[in-house]
């Protein structure tokens, strides 16, 4: 968690780093998050439509496909407990 803090653009704009770091730093889920709260929270910009689309989609796909995977391990869950 905190590699993720100090990984994730919240005590810096992705602005201040070299160009060939911010698209790494996309990798990390929150960045995207972040950056787009920051845009309407302080210049007032609208977020980007297409991005929180790709952001929503990938989510859903990890959250079907958790949920596939525990209805698959649910049995075993009461033995190991």
């Amino acid at each position: 968690t905190m590699l993720l803090l100090f990984l994730s653009p919240i005590f810096y704009p992705l602005e201040a780093l070299p160009e060939g770091y911010r698209s790494f730093l996309y990798l990390n889920p929150i960045s995207f998050v972040v950056e787009q709260s920051r845009n309407i929270l302080f210049w007032q910009l609208a977020p980007s439509w297409d991005g929180l689309l790709v952001y929503s989609s990938i989510s859903l796909l990890i959250l079907v496909l958790g949920y596939w995977c525990f209805q698959k391990t649910r049995k075993g869950f009461a033995d190991v407990l």
